[in-house]
C-alpha cells in the first residue's frame, strides 16, 4: 500500500520553520511547499492544493410555543473571504500513473489573499479561519488528506485623526432606597485618545463626586464586546479583559484620577469589517454605589495593529510604517556648558568642523526608516578675550572720513 511506503505528509508555509508564527495580511502572498516523503517507490495519482478562509457563526435558543411544546431554534450563517485551488501533480496527459520514487519529494505553491480579509478570530458562537488543505489521490486507494491552519491579521493603524481623538465623557445618578434620596454621584472621565495597541498604558483622567451620605467604590475596565449575526438577530458575548479598582471615597468626598493607568494586555484586535462578526472595546468607569445599581461611564475604544507613531502624527499615509530610534537624543545636555578659554580651543590657526548633517553610514542602527530627525548642533568659536588695546590700530596714512560728507 501506498500509505505503508508514506513516510511523511505535510504542508509547510514559509517562514513556519525559523519559529515565526504563521501570520499574514491581506494582499500578501501565501508562499509554501507540500512535502512527501516515501519509504520506496510509489504510484501517485494527483496531488490538489485547495486554501480556504470564511467567517462562520452558529448558535441556538430554545423557545415554547405552549406550556407542553417546546422547540429549538438554529441560527447560522457563513461569509467566505478565500477560495483558491491548484494541481500540484498530475498525472501524464497518456493516462498513465506517477511514480514517485524513494525520497523526500518537494511541491511549491503560491497564491496571493484577497485585499479584504476580516483578522483570525476564536468566539464562543463563531470563528474566523483560514487554511490550507493538501489531498493526494492514488487509484483504488484512500485519499490522503493534510491540513495546515495560518493567521490572518487585517492591519488596524491607529494613527489616524478619528483614532487620535480624545474620548471624554460625563454622567450622574441619584441614590435612591427605599424611595429615600439619598444624593447623588457623578462622574467625569476622559482619555487622551480612541486607538490603542496591546501592551500600551491608558492613562484614566476621572474626578468623581459623591454627595450621598454613604462611601463609594470607583472602578474602570476594559470590556471586550462579542457580536454574532445571523438571520438578523444579533448574539452578544461580553468579557473583562482587565480592570483596576480605586481608593473608597467617604461620603461628600471628591476623588480624582490624574492619569490612572490601565494597562493592556495581550488581547486580539478590533474587528469592524466583518459582516457576521464583531470584536469592540470600551473602557466602562463605574461607581458602585451601595443599595442602588451602578454608574456606568462606557469610552469607546479600537484596539489596533500598527502603533502610535514616536512624534505623535495624526496622518497614517507614510510616517505610521516606519519607527525613528530616539535614543541618540538623550546625550544632548539640557544646559549648555560654559565656553573655556580661548587658547584652549584655538591654539593655532584650525579648519572649521563640517557642521553638515552625518550620513547613513555613520548613523547605524539609529535611522530605521527612510525619514529622520537631526538636530544640528552648532559649534562656533568662543570670543576672545576682552582687552583695551585695540589689536588693529588705523594707520596713519589713512585721512580719516568726514562724517557729513
Amino acid at each position: 500500500m501506498l500509505f505503508d511506503r508514506l513516510k511523511r505528509f505535510l504542508i509547510v508555509l514559509e517562514g513556519a520553520e525559523l519559529g515565526s508564527p504563521t501570520a499574514f495580511s491581506p494582499g500578501q502572498a501565501v508562499v509554501g511547499r507540500v512535502v512527501l516523503e516515501l519509504a520506496a517507490a510509489a504510484r501517485c495519482g494527483t496531488l490538489r492544493l485547495r486554501a480556504l478562509g470564511a467567517a462562520r457563526v452558529h448558535w441556538t435558543e430554545s423557545r415554547s410555543a405552549g406550556s407542553s411544546t417546546a422547540y429549538t431554534q438554529s441560527y447560522t450563517e457563513e461569509v467566505e473571504y478565500l477560495s483558491h485551488s491548484d494541481t500540484l501533480l498530475a498525472p501524464p496527459d497518456n493516462g498513465e500513473v506517477t511514480v514517485l520514487q524513494a525520497g523526500r519529494h518537494e511541491f511549491p505553491f503560491t497564491f496571493q489573499l484577497p485585499e479584504t480579509l476580516a483578522t483570525s478570530f476564536e468566539g464562543k458562537h463563531g470563528s474566523v479561519r483560514y487554511w490550507v488543505k493538501a489531498k493526494l489521490h492514488r487509484p483504488w486507494a484512500t485519499v490522503k488528506k493534510v491540513k495546515k491552519e495560518f493567521t490572518v491579521i487585517e492591519p488596524i493603524d491607529i494613527n489616524t485623526p478619528a483614532l487620535l481623538a480624545p474620548q471624554a465623557g460625563a454622567k450622574e445618578k441619584l441614590a435612591r432606597a427605599w424611595y429615600c434620596n439619598r444624593g447623588q454621584v457623578s462622574v467625569t472621565a476622559k482619555i487622551d485618545r480612541k486607538g490603542y495597541t496591546p501592551g500600551e498604558v491608558i492613562p484614566i483622567f476621572a474626578e468623581i463626586d459623591n454627595c450621598t451620605n454613604r462611601a463609594v467604590v470607583p472602578k474602570a475596565a476594559i470590556i471586550q464586546t462579542q457580536t454574532f449575526i445571523a438571520r438578523g438577530t444579533k448574539k452578544q458575548k461580553k468579557s473583562v479583559v482587565t480592570s483596576i479598582v480605586g481608593d473608597s471615597i467617604a461620603a461628600g468626598k471628591r476623588e480624582v484620577w490624574h492619569g490612572r493607568a490601565l494597562k493592556i494586555p495581550p488581547v486580539g484586535p478590533s474587528i469592524l469589517q466583518c459582516r457576521i462578526i464583531q470584536v469592540e472595546y470600551s473602557l466602562k468607569v463605574c461607581v458602585d454605589i451601595p443599595g442602588t445599581s451602578k454608574l456606568l461611564l462606557e469610552l469607546p475604544l479600537v484596539i489596533g495593529t500598527i502603533p502610535l507613531h514616536p512624534f505623535g502624527s495624526r496622518t497614517s499615509s507614510v510616517s505610521s510604517q516606519y519607527s525613528v530610534t530616539l535614543d541618540w537624543l538623550s546625550s544632548i545636555p539640557e544646559q549648555p556648558e560654559a565656553p573655556p578659554e580661548y587658547s584652549e580651543v584655538v591654539p593655532s590657526p584650525t579648519v572649521e568642523q563640517s557642521l553638515a548633517p552625518p550620513c547613513r553610514s555613520e548613523l547605524g542602527a539609529v535611522l530605521e526608516g527612510p525619514f529622520f530627525a537631526y538636530i544640528q548642533e552648532f559649534r562656533f568659536r568662543p570670543p576672545p578675550l576682552y582687552s583695551e588695546i585695540d589689536p588693529n590700530p588705523p594707520s596713519d596714512g589713512i585721512r580719516p572720513r568726514c562724517m557729513t560728507c
